[in-house]
């Protein structure tokens, strides 16, 4: 009986996804150049997003300690920043980038201005907000204690843990693309998180080029596998883990850096979507397309809203079935569907 409901339900959310489909232009196949570059590709033309209130971001570039690397730290950050507010709607102001050299509207990348920035966010963030988090920089692993490079006393691990556990967001993506990032992701896994580092451990403590393609992978279409004319997490990871490969492979190198994403909370990080890891990451974005889709209409965006975090859920629901019964895995899917479906009729309708 339950299974005949989920297949009935599942019919009819497959149909409310087919009207919602158009809700998403979807960019057509177009072939590539043999020789182009893809983290060099022509960004898809997206109108820009009205700034979105709902989302909040830190940027905490470290000291490069050698004039190149500073050189390169500073140009990723200002590359990603203007990615944030020019194409993928995060409000200025809502942006705060720590810096070894601020330009305008940046501060000193010590511990004391991040504290402060932390202490900014906690006072603003509510616990439906979004909030990133991306380290650029150097790190440092003894052993015991892992570190991000700052001007003056470094921050560890734990501390930036102690951070964003005081955020009231229930919504945190935390990308460190700093060399050693690997021993962050067990402090600061948790619900409703993704969380992702360029190496996989603390001894691989070279100088990192994932930041590179990671940041690259916000604005190249190439990296949007599903076509939907959006960049996941996920995608963002998986394009960003391929040419970091690819770079060493090319150059006859041995790789010292070997990226992880971990999103279900055990602290334990994968190199692709296996192991209960990848199912939030995939259906967390970094643009704000639900309030473009929505006209302005906060009802709406609401919807659009409730709809990708159902989405997510069954995600995360199916890589859990191995482990449950089969009666409770159709009845817990037949409640998401059933809820998704009603999402899709509220949307249709509204949008009458």
């Amino acid at each position: 009986m339950i299974r005949h409901l989920v297949t009935t339900t599942i019919l009819l959310t497959l149909t409310a996804g087919a009207a919602c489909a158009q809700d998403v232009p979807v960019a057509p196949n177009k072939p590539v150049a043999a020789k182009q570059d893809p983290q060099k590709a022509a960004p898809t033309p997206t109108p820009r997003l009205p700034p979105d209130p709902s989302k909040f971001a830190v940027i905490i570039s470290g000291i490069g300690g050698e004039e190149s690397y500073s050189a390169q730290f500073a140009k990723w950050t200002s590359e990603l920043r203007a990615a944030m507010i020019g194409r993928l709607g995060f409000a200025e102001e809502q942006v705060i980038t720590l810096a070894e050299k601020p330009a305008e509207n940046e501060q000193r990348c010590a511990a004391e201005t991040v504290r402060d920035a932390f202490v900014k966010l906690r006072n603003a963030v509510k616990p439906d907000n979004q909030v990133f988090i991306f380290f650029i920089g150097h790190g440092s692993f003894d052993g015991k204690i892992a570190k991000f490079n700052l001007i003056g006393p470094d921050l560890s691990a734990a501390d930036y843990a102690q951070l964003i556990n005081a955020l009231p967001s229930r919504k945190v993506v935390i990308v460190n693309m700093a060399s050693a990032s690997g021993e962050f992701i067990k402090p600061l896994s948790g619900a409703g998180r993704v969380v992702i580092t360029a190496t996989r451990s603390g001894q691989e403590q070279n100088a990192t080029r994932f930041a590179e393609y990671f940041i690259a992978a916000l604005s190249n279409p190439e990296a949007d596998t599903d076509k939907n004319s959006r960049v996941s997490a996920l995608e963002a990871f998986n394009y960003a883990s391929k040419l970091t490969g690819g770079f060493y492979e090319q150059k006859k190198l041995l790789a010292t850096e070997h990226s992880l994403l971990e999103d279900n909370g055990d602290g334990v990080g994968h190199a692709k979507e296996e192991e209960g890891d990848g199912a939030l990451a995939k259906t967390t974005y970094f643009d704000s397309l639900p309030l473009q889709q929505s006209g302005g209409d906060a009802e709406l965006a609401k919807l659009f809203s409730e709809r990708l975090r159902l989405e997510g859920e069954i995600e995360q629901l199916k890589l859990r079935k191995a482990q449950m019964n089969e009666d409770e895995y159709d009845a817990a899917l037949e409640k998401l569907l059933v809820e998704l479906a009603k999402v899709g009729q509220g949307i249709k309708a509204k949008k009458k």
